[in-house]
């Protein structure tokens, strides 16, 4: 009951918030239309910018809002991240779903298309908001299919049909749109106020509104969600048992950080450095997950999954709490399990190899060769990346020890690290300052290899380093080859009839005893490696231990996604949004105001009732020949008032009888 009345409670929210939205555009539309009716009224006398400035700089948050608004109401589109898989190209598969969607009581779905994604998710694209019956698609993640077991991966899929049994899809639809579409009109307002400084100066208080809204949004519909995953574990663990089940949640938790590792520390820094991609980046994976250094870090994974807390955000509960309601259920029986010997599920390596493309896409993608080939060149790379901080080291304690060490080749190129160079060093007692300084230039997770032991035994990577040098010549030379361990370095397997350790041995004692470089030099001569030798040239990686080639632009290729990616996009649209609604207000402003009505002069107005001229107008009811113009009539000036003087202030003069008279 509580349930449903946080659901009903979540979709009233979201009918607000779709009736707020409404109420904003219309209120601007409002606005605009005031203006612009204020710009053509006679009495206007200059144009409305105030309005029309407030106009523009609201249009990107309420174009925005409502684009958000409208993308996640209607069915979502298909995703261009997926490969969708036909039968023919995965009969076990899809044969495999089927029978798990007649064993949960649910049609199956109508397409599978496969991710790069630790996960498996179901979406029924309806109208509606999700409340009419619609397309149902299976989304499978590749990498599970490339770490999980048979029954793991039964389980996995018995559990993303049980949402379907359960009805699950139509709430989950509403409110997986209902919290996009506020993360998106979100995410308009932000990039409205990163492209608009007017918008800059307001956008804080409808940012923060919002993320309330939101957060109250997810707040009601996070627990139903999560009751929906714990009923559809229960579904699963009917059809697939609850120790499937529960090992599968467990191995998945694992799979997804093995795969994040696998893509941060492998795959990204190869591309950088070398610029080599593999074909099939999901069927190295699935030889890193099986291999046998891994299966102690592996079960460290699922331990440290099971004591992870619940993200806030996440719609599933915490791994402990799913785990703990599994252990409540009974187990299954013997005999009644539907497959009791589960067969591998696979697909064509086609659609791998056209995932691995969606994955790494781009013009600096890589140029991509067989993943077999691929992890050969990776381990030699794992192994020989410490040769470059050695031979910085080694002409750092040349320079400062004043030897010669910038020997002019026939090319005119300094000399190039050798076994001989480092040995040179050694017989001459600089030991300690060449592995202080190959020290200072290790990485900042290599300096200490075992504990504390490049601070105790500061030798101990200047013999690695060594030893390192005599494989790559051994490899050079094609007597012995790398091989890939996932957990540190590479392992050299050398010529037959030595042991892999005997080169370290060799290395080390060189390194640590004086007077034993001659010995070493003995062992490499009767395995023909010539200690004068330069190290040879990485193909692959385009350089040499000493340094790219010189006049070779440095790579720079990144496994993530840079700023100039869709944000940049938004941001871009956003200006020109702004730019062209606050242009072409203006302009029809400027319009309206200048072809406005004058106000004529004060008097009877000139109607088609009183202009005679007019047909029908006037007194009579044909036209005077002639227009007749009668004088206008102006306000009557006030007369001036008369000036009198005042009586009997001003004395009279007679001047009469001072006049002369004429005489007779």
């Amino acid at each position: 009951m509580i349930a449903t009345a946080r659901a009903l409670l979540a979709l009233a929210l979201l009918a607000v918030f779709y009736a707020l939205v409404a109420a904003m555009a219309l209120l601007w539309a409002a606005f605009l239309v005031a203006a612009l009716w204020t710009a053509g009224t006679p009495e206007a006398t200059t144009p409305p910018t105030t309005v029309v400035t407030a106009c523009a700089a609201f249009a990107p948050i309420v174009f925005g809002m409502v684009w958000a608004v409208i993308r996640t109401a209607r069915p979502a589109a298909p995703r261009a991240d997926a490969v969708t898989v036909t039968r023919r190209g995965a009969p076990e598969l899809w044969r495999t779903v089927e029978e798990l969607a007649l064993e949960v009581g649910t049609r199956p779905p109508g397409h599978i298309k496969l991710t790069a994604e630790v996960n498996a998710s179901v979406t029924e694209d309806a109208p509606l908001l999700g409340l009419a019956p619609g397309r149902r698609v299976l989304y499978l993640g590749l990498p599970l299919l490339a770490g999980l077991s048979p029954a793991e991966l039964r389980a996995v899929l018995a559990h993303e049909l049980g949402h379907y049994s359960g009805r699950h899809s139509r709430f989950g639809a509403v409110a997986h749109r209902g919290a996009a579409g506020l993360v998106a009109a979100r995410q308009a307002i932000q990039d409205a106020s990163a492209a608009n400084d007017l918008v800059r100066l307001y956008a804080g208080v409808p940012l923060l509104l919002l993320g309330l809204y939101t957060h109250v949004f997810r707040w009601l519909t996070r627990p139903v969600r999560r009751r929906q995953e714990l009923e559809a574990d229960r579904e699963a663990a009917r059809v697939a048992g609850p120790g499937a089940v529960a090992d599968a949640l467990c191995s998945t938790a694992a799979l997804e950080a093995a795969w994040q590792e696998f893509l941060a520390d492998f795959l990204a820094p190869m591309r950088r450095a070398t610029g080599r991609i593999p074909d099939d980046p999901f069927r190295a994976f699935a030889h890193m997950v099986e291999a046998p250094e891994l299966r102690e870090p592996m079960a460290a994974l699922r331990a440290r999954a099971v004591e992870r807390p619940a993200d806030p955000d996440d719609a599933h509960p915490a791994l402990a709490v799913r785990l703990e309601r599994l252990s409540r259920l009974p187990a299954r029986g013997p005999g009644t399990d539907p497959f009791p010997s589960p067969e591998p599920l696979s697909v064509q390596p086609r659609y791998a190899v056209a995932l691995g493309r969606v994955l790494l896409s781009g013009p600096d993608a890589g140029t991509r060769m067989p993943w077999r080939d691929w992890l050969t060149e990776l381990a030699e790379h794992r192994a020989a990346r410490i040769l470059t901080p050695l031979a910085e080291a080694v002409r750092g304690v040349e320079e400062t020890e004043a030897m010669v060490w910038k020997k002019a080749e026939p090319d005119g190129e300094p000399e190039r690290l050798t076994i001989h160079r480092v040995l040179r060093l050694l017989d001459g007692g600089r030991r300690m300052p060449l592995a202080r300084a190959l020290n200072a230039r290790l990485p900042e997770g290599e300096r200490m290899p075992r504990g504390d032991q490049t601070e105790q035994d500061p030798l101990a990577p200047l013999a690695g380093a060594l030893a390192v040098l005599i494989g790559a010549q051994l490899v050079a030379r094609g007597t012995a080859y790398w091989a890939m361990n996932w957990t540190g370095p590479s392992i050299l397997v050398p010529p037959d009839g030595i042991a892999p350790e005997t080169i370290r041995t060799w290395a080390d004692t060189a390194v640590r005893l004086p007077g034993q470089t001659q010995r070493l030099g003995l062992h490499l001569a009767a395995l023909g490696v010539d200690e004068r030798a330069p190290l040879p040239t990485a193909g692959s990686a385009g350089g040499t231990a000493d340094g790219p080639v010189p006049g070779e632009k440095a790579r720079r290729i990144s496994i993530s996604p840079g700023v100039t990616g869709p944000a940049r996009q938004r941001i871009t649209a956003v200006r020109a949004l702004a730019l062209t609604v606050l242009l072409g207000l203006t302009g029809l402003t400027f319009v309206l105001w200048a072809n406005r009505d004058e106000p004529s002069y004060p008097g009877t107005p000139v109607t088609r009732w009183n202009d005679r001229y007019q047909p029908g107008g006037g007194t009579g009811t044909e036209p005077t020949p002639f227009p007749t113009y009668q004088r206008p009539t102006f306000p009557a000036w006030p007369t001036p008032p008369a000036y009198h003087l005042p009586s009997g202030s001003v004395p009279s003069i007679h001047i009469a009888p001072v006049i002369p008279r004429s005489t007779p």
